[in-house]
């Protein structure tokens, strides 16, 4: 069981959440509507994770973004999970190069809430210290990549298996998903750094491949 802040400005998104998680056995000690409240929420009664809207009020732009990375440079391990209306690569790409904080993060698509087993899949790894970001999102950034980018010079595999590491999938997951053996997913996953210039000793080996992938995004 979870211990949960909520921050969302849609009363009736809110509310649905609330009894999603509740049904779930979690308690949401508080739900709000805006970032002040998300801040005050939080500082008060320290939760398991955060769960918080992109936009908020007043102005409804990144207020919630914001108010999920202030939080984390005063409580270092809290895990937050963003949802966001939209594909918005840039609020990705903040989220997780916003360079404080060691718990786990997440950012989702709202339309993800409807698929419940998934989504509450996704808050536990986050509450776990995981990084997930939606597959959505991991599509698009594919979707992007040209020949001068990091991400170019990964085969086609290591390509899927970057894409659900970015989902938070650990390496039994990842061999399910694409019917491979455990061993072969160890090998992408190790071409994968060597690949991305990334130092197997530095930090969260998974979390780094994470963030390679969104900062290789056209600018």
């Amino acid at each position: 069981m979870l211990r949960i802040v909520l921050a969302e400005d849609s009363v009736l998104l809110r509310a649905g959440l609330v009894e999603l998680l509740t049904r779930s056995g979690h308690t949401v000690t508080a739900a709000v509507g805006d970032a002040g409240e998300l801040a005050r929420a939080v500082d008060a009664d320290l939760p398991d994770v955060v769960i918080t809207d992109v936009r908020m009020p007043p102005d409804h732009r990144d207020e919630g973004l914001r108010a999920a990375l202030a939080l984390r440079a005063r409580h270092v391990r809290l895990p937050v999970l963003v949802l966001s209306q939209y594909v918005a690569t840039a609020y990705a790409t903040q989220l997780l190069g916003g360079g404080a904080g060691t718990g786990g993060l997440g950012y989702l698509l709202k339309d993800r809430v409807g698929e419940v087993a998934e989504f509450l899949d996704a808050l536990r790894r986050v509450a776990d210290g995981r990084t997930v970001i939606d597959p959505e999102v991991v599509r698009v950034l594919l979707a992007q990549q040209t020949e001068d980018r990091p991400l170019s010079r990964l085969t086609p595999r290591e390509r899927e298996v970057l894409a659900l590491m970015a989902e938070g999938l650990n390496n039994q997951a990842i061999a399910q998903r694409l019917t491979v053996t455990e061993a072969s997913v160890v090998k992408h996953s190790g071409n994968i750094f060597m690949k991305l210039d990334l130092d197997p000793t530095e930090g969260n080996r998974r979390v780094l491949a994470v963030l390679a992938h969104l900062r290789s995004r056209p600018g």
